[in-house]
């Protein structure tokens, strides 16, 4: 009887022995499953803060990079157009200072260039009262052969006259051609007569052909 008793109790011992380890292992598990849950949810979120944060450092960086090569171009415009301006001031300034205005070209196809000069002045005169033009030796002629060599700045010793006559049919307008000696520098001049302070180169084209008035 006593055998009985110590098998039952020695059964019993075991089976809640056996609850014990089934209920830690089941607790254990539960613990793990727990924390992978944590675990997992915490890697999704983690990686969605981080994708957010990522987006709005390139949003920012764009927005950045869109607001410096804003800034660059309008920096760009304003030197651009600072040096327009200081380009339009240095001609305008070019003009008050009576410097020669060149251009390409001319009135014709025989024109290289054309030459106009506000600070050139009559070249004076010696002549009194009504003013007629005059093609032929004398006076006149020596006073608008001095206004030519003026215009073109040729020696008057070194300069040729090909041509010198009416220009436009008015008689205080005159057009002349000339070049050196040597034909190096080969002119179209035009004077016009102020009345008092005598003849003044108003316009000089450089040419290529002499025989071309």
């Amino acid at each position: 009887m006593s055998t009985d008793t110590n098998d039952n109790v020695r059964s019993r011992s075991e089976q809640r022995s056996k609850r014990k380890k089934t209920n830690i292992i089941l607790n254990a598990l539960i613990i793990l499953v727990i924390a992978l849950i944590v675990f997992v949810s915490y890697s999704i979120f983690s990686d969605g803060d981080n994708k957010t944060d990522n987006q709005e450092n390139k949003k920012t960086a764009q927005t950045e990079s869109t607001k410096d090569e804003q800034a660059s171009a309008q920096a760009d415009n304003d030197a651009a157009k600072s040096t327009g301006d200081s380009e339009s001031d240095e001609e305008q300034e070019t003009q008050k200072d009576g410097e020669a205005i060149i251009t390409e070209g001319g009135s014709d196809s025989n024109v290289i260039k054309t030459i106009e000069n506000p600070s050139w002045e009559p070249v004076g005169t010696t002549q009194s009262g009504e003013h007629t033009a005059s093609y032929s030796a004398g006076v006149d002629w020596d006073e608008q052969l001095k206004a030519l060599a003026y215009g073109t700045g040729i020696d008057e010793g070194n300069m040729v006259v090909w041509f010198l006559g009416n220009n436009n049919k008015d008689q205080n307008k005159s057009i002349g051609t000339v070049s050196t000696k040597d034909k190096s520098e080969k002119y179209r001049v035009y004077i016009e007569w102020v009345d008092g302070s005598g003849w003044k180169p108003t316009k000089v084209e450089e040419i290529n052909d002499l025989n071309i008035r």
